[in-house]
């Protein structure tokens, strides 16, 4: 009779060389230390969800990314640990004073990005521009968390920072970024359930500017998908050179109803109008923009 293998047992399988390997997964958005969270919980969490790659994205020196997250040195610790399973992001709170010479330290580091800046400042404030100017040095990315009235102020605004640096990938992720989706958006309402009109702020900047791309995760990505998911289906075949996974979920689990980032990655392949714009937004644009190798 056949053997029926469990997900953690047949993942334990592939790893092994005995049944061919998953489609690789890219997640571009875990931290360290997330909400209490243990090293070996976040490297069992990631294994579960079949991630092969996972890019940790630090806090700054204040506020934690409001969830206590780990800071570069926490990051820096863990990849190099295990540099198979992990990369990351350099970051600090963009209007400190030194704030662009701790980023450039952990650059030289070896980090592959910047971010996840979210911090209470206007998009387009000259701090952000620094950022921009950093990362342009470097040829890294910038992921930043867009929320109404507390982190990366003025979405509205934010054409013009693409406009400046069109060599700088930025990445738009959280609550303001994925409900601008709708030409309709309440900007106060950060977790909209309504049916979506496409040509929001967020599916103008993804069509009309090379440099922007979008983080699909956390609550957040995952309601953008949810919602309308009629609007989700052509959504992701229109700007599926532009969206890329990520996971941004503090459970121990890994699955089920409790993690964020399984039901994200659920979606994406059920929503998707093939499996070549799964393979895009799982790995491919991840690998190409962020420069990481799937092998």
């Amino acid at each position: 009779m056949p053997v029926l293998l469990s997900r953690r047992a047949f993942l334990g399988t592939a790893a092994a060389g005995l049944l061919p390997a998953a489609e690789p997964v890219i997640d571009i958005h875990q931290h360290t230390n997330y909400a209490g969270r243990t090293d070996e919980e976040l490297i069992a969490h990631q294994r579960t969800m079949g991630v092969t790659r996972t890019v940790l994205l630090p806090a700054g020196s204040i506020y934690g990314l409001a969830v206590g997250a780990g800071g570069n040195e926490s990051v820096v610790a863990l990849a190099r640990r295990h540099p198979e399973s992990f990369l990351y992001f350099a970051n600090e709170a963009p209007d400190l004073p030194g704030a662009r010479q701790v980023m450039e330290r952990v650059l030289k580091a070896g980090a592959i990005g910047i971010g996840e800046q979210k911090f209470p400042v206007d998009c387009d404030s000259p701090a952000i521009h620094m950022v921009a100017e950093l990362a342009e040095t470097f040829g890294v990315p910038v992921l930043l968390h867009f929320q109404h009235e507390t982190y990366n102020l003025g979405i509205e605004r934010f054409h013009t920072v693409l406009e400046k640096h069109p060599r700088v990938p930025f990445i738009g992720h959280a609550q303001t970024w994925w409900g601008n989706i709708d030409r309709n958006h309440d900007q106060t309402v950060l977790y909209p359930k309504t049916k979506v009109t496409p040509g929001g702020i967020t599916d103008r900047l993804l069509a009309d500017y090379p440099n922007m791309y979008g983080d699909l995760s956390a609550g957040s990505g995952l309601n953008s998908l949810l919602r309308d998911e009629e609007h989700a289906r052509a959504f992701l075949e229109r700007h599926q050179d532009k969206l890329m996974y990520g996971s941004d979920c503090d459970d121990r689990a890994g699955e089920g109803e409790k993690c964020s980032g399984a039901q994200c990655l659920a979606a994406v392949r059920r929503l998707a109008p093939s499996k070549e714009v799964v393979a895009k937004i799982l790995h491919g644009n991840a690998a190409r923009v962020l420069k990481i190798s799937t092998t």
